[in-house]
């Protein structure tokens, strides 16, 4: 398994506490030492850029969670990690990509939003155009001059995605709407969690696929839950 975008690793753990063997990946370096602190045999960690190749036919599934995608400046890096996800897949293998739902955002932005986390103030301020979502992330802790950056994300709709994916040999086979896996609306889902398989078959001549369901996971219970309080 590959976790890309993989944050501090929780999610990664976690399948790896289920047995399965897992890379965590991920552009910040303070993510990445943070994640290293739980490594072990069946659990690496290493810092990453998803535009860069990341090796090919070595994973039987990749996931991709919580709008981990979309935030580069030129289309063509977007369709870099594409490229890069399918060639990193073996034959078979499934890609998950969770996405936020662009009509559902659209109709349910919050223009400015104020909160308090461990004594540190967060000021945000959301916007979009045609092609984008903009947040901008003011933050006060009280000790500093307060910090400021922008994030951008892209506006990819299902059909942005159908035409990425088959261009680099993957199929969408299912689409989830929520992380409960309720059935996918394009008005009413909060989320676009799609699931593709990358053509071809693994050794055993079975698409990876079936497998993969078999071993379903959980949504509850044990399973990390994302906290989206500053998102």
């Amino acid at each position: 398994m590959l976790d890309l975008g993989c944050g501090a690793g929780r999610h990664s753990v976690y399948l790896a506490s289920k047995g399965l063997r897992v890379t965590g990946l991920d552009l910040a370096a303070s993510s990445i030492r943070e994640a290293s602190t739980r490594a072990h045999p069946r659990l690496r960690f290493r810092q990453h850029d998803m535009r860069v190749p990341f090796g090919g036919h070595a994973y039987d599934c990749v996931f991709n969670f919580f709008t981990s995608f979309g935030y580069f400046a030129e289309p063509g890096e977007h369709t870099a990690v594409v490229r890069n996800m399918a060639r990193s897949l073996r034959p078979g293998g499934v890609l998950v990509l969770d996405y936020l739902n662009t009509r559902h955002a659209e109709a349910r932005i919050v223009s400015d939003e104020m909160k308090a986390i461990d004594g540190v103030s967060y000021r945000l301020t959301r916007w979009s155009d045609a092609r984008h979502f903009f947040k901008r992330i003011t933050i006060d802790s009280g000790t500093a001059e307060p910090f400021e950056y922008v994030e951008r994300v892209a506006k990819f709709t299902l059909q942005d995605f159908e035409r990425m994916f088959a261009r680099h040999g993957l199929a969408i086979e299912r689409i989830y709407g929520d992380y409960g896996l309720s059935p996918y609306d394009d008005v009413s889902s909060p989320r676009m969690i799609l699931m593709a398989r990358k053509a071809g078959m693994d050794k055993q001549g079975r698409y990876f696929r079936d497998r993969l369901l078999r071993t379903r996971l959980s949504v509850s219970g044990d399973t990390p839950r994302y906290d989206a309080s500053i998102h």
